[in-house]
């Protein structure tokens, strides 16, 4: 193509001594007087930074190095209106760019960002991995549909790593020892086989104790122990072909953790478990809890007329089992009895084609498989709970010298600990006699596992006619398929098996599944799309971009979700294979639990694009300048809610896409002979079909709502001498929510005090009993029916307006219903709603900072006429602060934080040998990034996510 213009991408570089001038996508450096640039692929050819119509930051493998961008969660160090956090499950993420970002929790979901790999739409461990043998990093931001692989609605971060270099030996090598007795080591060695072949090797690996602290224990968890190798082929039989075989693998086995720390301001009517009004450093309140509710003496005797009440553990109106216990008032401190493990691997191999097809055209074709699978467990509650009551006159004594119970307790205790069953998709747990481990105290753990593969095809071909007129015509194909489960394991759901198996089945009965699963069997995904775009030099300084494409998407789940089933006999091997299971659900499909399996499919399809108009007009006070304006159209496809229990709430299916419509204007600048650099962004998002999630009755429900999004940003790096270098980037995001109503899981009354909030202890969920203008009358019904099955009236729930009782939501409509009570319903069942809905109308979106401010200055000093010199660098990031979730409280409220970074580097005389000396997170900042609150059976707790303390170490290195 020929032109000012490319057909891809650019970026800035913050290095003063690069100049890159690709071939086949590859950079290769000369001297510059100015500030260096970037070549790029961000649109299928290699393009200056300054030249391209599009809000894009890159990073060199110089620049990744002298900013300590060692994994993708560093990134937002160095980029404006961008947030990333970790999510509460395997391998999840949330970055968030101008405001999108991925809200919803389902298997079958997409990201908003286009994660790849040259090019190509697979990105395995982002979360995990580091950074090595890297060429640059490239993030796009803004709707990215028209060319990248599959749609992306917030942006695309494509990662390139560094090709062979033909005829020439290189190899480079770096060793790393920093604090937390951290060891990292760097290695590559380019190998040329004759004069069309050459072959890369490259690795890495990272060993380092945990950065927190387990005063249970006296262990240090959140530890690292991982490598990653790679290898790469490039083939070029002549001067129009070249091929690209890369293959990567990865393995972490550690105590990595997921959650940093369980924040909650303990409810002392452990009605929610945790109160609605700020976060504290103390524990959830237990009987709020499933487990703490399934095994009291309450629920038992509600059940049964008082029969079985003296074998609950304990009482849901007296301590709970973590009552006293400290959470200590540190991020990076935990008090658990059960600590993390960590287990991650993957598997890619890509083939990648460029063929020139005379004069006119190139044809690229991209292949790809990825492999992979995670599983990690960590402490549920974050809490090492207090003893149980092993003693005569307790509810366990009773139980285990009861003989309705005793084959149960054989299994379930051993001396005066009680166990905890292992969790697999056999369902049976202790009953089977597979156990995890026993304690003194309750445990609870949950274990998140996933397991993909994956095959992506892509073919394009473009055009490099002479003329005004070229194109770019592609097609793209995807087939995916994963699985996951969601564990849930509690010593105490273990505990409540034993007895509603026996009540159910007999004395030789337990109640399988003995502990919670939400299990996806399989997701298939299948994904085409068709896509296009022609470029029309108006003028020699003007031309026009017109893209469209049709995306096509197909998806495919076979799931269900366990939890106390049926009763089945001690011993049963694997409870789905047992007759009474399926003879059960065959002669009554509508018996209460799931069904074996739901199938769901769903289809979704968009036609998409974008329209550019850039200018390069000549200015007298500027070296170059680009003016550009662009709307584009983004889609995210939707899709299947995860699977529930439809015995206690009704939910659609599926959720819907997401389309962007995105205005984009902005221009990019060169001043003063290449020394400063000034690019400048405003955008405007009409939003439509946002996916938002929310936990209701142990599982992930999306909705789908609008907003409106706006914002500048603005990237400026200025050379004023070869040896200083400064770069700042400033960004502003207003984003608001429309017409929007849900309930507030943190506090389901919505504020209102005529909506008693019932604790269900048949579920551990929460339910509202609500006569709407009569709080007088909703209490006295509670307060009769809880008498007569022996619970207490409701209470005052401190934080809310309203009051709250322990009671059994199904039996206490079905009361209501029968005495005439106008009690709110919902559903074909009839069932009390889980909350009352409330207005979001205005309100901020999630993760999404108004104010980011990113400054870096570098200096080079040479030492003497050795031809030694030392680079000298510090990066300083302000992010304003966020809200974690659409309700805009001020416990969803995330506080600002800055980063603080340095180090100086040492380089001999032609960049031989190295050593450098660096400081990371100087402040000691724990920087929260995100939040998580999660479900009312599990008390409301909130699990926070944090970026790393503070780091600084060594490191040599050489490169020849």
């Amino acid at each position: 193509m020929n032109g000012r213009w490319g057909t891809r991408a650019a970026a800035r570089l913050l290095a003063g001594t690069a100049l890159a001038a690709a071939a086949a996508g590859q950079a290769q450096v000369a001297e510059t007087t100015g500030i260096g640039e970037i070549i790029v692929t961000a649109q299928r050819q290699a393009q200056s930074l300054q030249d391209v119509p599009i809000a894009i930051t890159a990073f060199s493998s110089e620049l990744i190095e002298r900013q300590q961008i060692n994994a993708a969660q560093d990134l937002q160090l160095s980029l404006p209106n961008v947030a990333f956090t970790k999510g509460n499950f395997s391998g999840t993420v949330n970055i968030t760019i101008r405001g999108v970002g991925d809200a919803a929790v389902a298997t079958s979901g997409d990201t908003s960002l286009g994660i790849h790999i040259n090019e190509i739409p697979i990105g395995p461990n982002l979360f995990e991995a580091e950074f090595y043998d890297i060429e640059r990093i490239e993030v796009l931001r803004g709707p990215q549909g028209t060319l990248f692989g599959r749609n992306a609605t917030s942006g695309v971060l494509n990662t390139v790593t560094a090709r062979p270099v033909l005829r020439e030996f290189q190899a480079r090598g770096l060793l790393e020892y920093g604090n937390y007795d951290s060891i990292r080591a760097e290695a590559m060695v380019n190998v040329p086989v004759g004069d069309t072949i050459g072959l890369r090797f490259a690795g890495n690996f990272l060993k380092r104790d945990g950065f927190t602290e387990n005063i249970f224990t006296g262990n240090r968890i959140d530890g690292r122990d991982q490598f990653s190798i790679r290898g790469t082929l490039r083939w070029e039989p002549s001067e129009r072909t070249t091929v690209d075989i890369i293959a990567q693998r990865f393995e972490d086995d550690s105590n990595r953790s997921r959650i940093q720390k369980q924040l909650c301001h303990r409810d002392p009517t452990g009605v929610l478990g945790c109160l609605p009004d700020r976060l504290e450093y103390e524990s959830v309140n237990a009987n709020g809890t499933l487990g703490g509710t399934i095994s009291s003496r309450e629920f038992f005797g509600a059940i049964s007329g008082g029969a079985l009440a003296p074998f609950g553990i304990a009482s849901v109106y007296g301590p709970d089992n973590h009552f006293g216990v400290v959470n200590p008032r540190d991020l990076r401190v935990v008090n658990i009895d059960f600590e993390p493990r960590w287990h991650s691997e993957s598997t890619w191999v890509q083939l990648k084609a460029r063929q020139e097809l005379g004069d006119s055209f190139t044809l690229n074709l991209s292949g790809a498989w990825v492999k992979g699978r995670h599983q990690s467990e960590t402490d549920y509650n974050l809490i090492a709970g207090n003893p149980f009551n092993f003693a005569p006159g307790g509810g366990i004594f009773a139980l285990r010298n009861f003989p309705l119970f005793a084959a149960g307790a054989a299994r379930l205790f051993q001396g005066n600990t009680i166990c905890v069953s292992s969790p697999n998709r056999r369902y049976v747990g202790f009953i089977n006699n597979e156990i995890e481990r026993c304690a003194a105290n309750d445990t609870n753990f949950d274990s998140s596992r996933t397991h993909a593969e994956a095959w992506v095809g892509e073919a394009i071909v473009e055009s490099k006619f002479d003329g005004r007129i070229n194109f770019l015509l592609g097609g793209i194909y995807i087939r995916n398929k994963a699985g996951s489960d969601y564990f849930v394991n509690s010593s105490s759901l273990d505990y409540g098996a034993i007895v509603l198996g026996a009540a159910n089945g007999g004395p030789t009965s337990g109640l399988a599944s003995p502990f919670f699963n939400s299990e996806t069997d399989t997701y298939r995904l299948k994904a085409y799309g068709i896509f296009g775009e022609v470029y029309f030099d108006v003028t020699d300084n003007l031309r026009f971009t017109g893209g469209v494409r049709y995306s096509n998407d197909d998806k495919f789940v076979r799931d269900r979700a366990f939890l106390y089933n049926l009763p089945v006999p001690y011993g049963t091997p694997d409870f789905t294979e047992t007759p009474i299971f399926r003879a059960a659900y065959d002669a009554d499909p509508s018996r209460p639990g799931p069904q074996p399996f739901r199938e769901a499919s769903a289809k979704f399809d968009a036609v998409t694009g974008r329209a550019v108009i850039d200018w390069k007009p000549t200015t007298s006070f500027t070296d170059d300048t680009l003016v550009y304006f662009s709307y584009s159209r983004g889609y995210k496809s939707g899709g299947i809610n995860p699977p529930f229990d439809p015995t206690l709430f009704t939910a659609p299916a599926t959720f819907q896409p997401e389309f962007i419509n995105a205005f984009e204007i902005g221009t990019k600048n060169t001043f003063r002979n290449g020394q400063l650099r000034a690019n400048l962004t405003g955008f405007y998002y009409d939003y439509k079909g946002l996916q938002l999630s929310r936990i209701i009755n142990r599982t992930s429900f999306n909705d789908n709502t609008d907003a409106t999004i706006y914002g500048i940003e603005g990237e400026f790096i200025v050379a004023p001498t070869p040896r200083w270098l400064f770069n700042v980037s400033v960004s502003w995001l207003h984003t608001k929510v429309k017409e929007l109503s849900l309930v507030d899981v943190r506090d389901p009354s919505g504020g209102r005090n005529d909506a008693v909030i019932i604790k269900d202890l048949a579920g551990g969920a929460n339910c509202v009993f609500q006569v709407p203008g009569n709080p007088g009358l909703a209490n006295a019904f509670v307060a009769g029916f809880n008498a007569a099955v022996g619970l207490r009236p409701p209470v005052p729930v401190p934080a809310t307006n309203t009051t709250g009782a322990f009671s059994l939501c199904n039996a206490l409509r079905d009361a209501a219903l029968g005495a005439g009570i106008p009690v709110v319903t919902e559903g074909a069942n009839r069932t009390l709603p889980a909350g009352v809905p409330v207005r979001l109308d205005g309100n901020e979106l999630p993760n999404s900072p108004e104010f980011k401010v990113i400054l870096g200055a570098q200096y080079t000093l040479p030492l003497g006429s050795s031809g030694w010199n030392a680079v000298i660098r510090a990066d300083y990031s302000f992010t304003d602060e966020i809200y974690s979730r659409t309700f805009n409280l001020p416990i969803d409220r995330v506080p600002s934080y800055d980063i603080l970074s340095a180090n100086i580097q040492f380089n001999a005389p032609n960049d031989r040998w190295f050593i450098r000396g660096f400081l990371q997170n100087a402040f000691n900042s724990d920087a929260i990034t995100g939040q998580y609150v999660t479900d009312p059976s599990s008390g409301l707790f909130t699990n926070v996510f944090t970026l790393e303390p503070r780091r600084y170490g060594i490191a040599v290195g050489f490169n020849f």
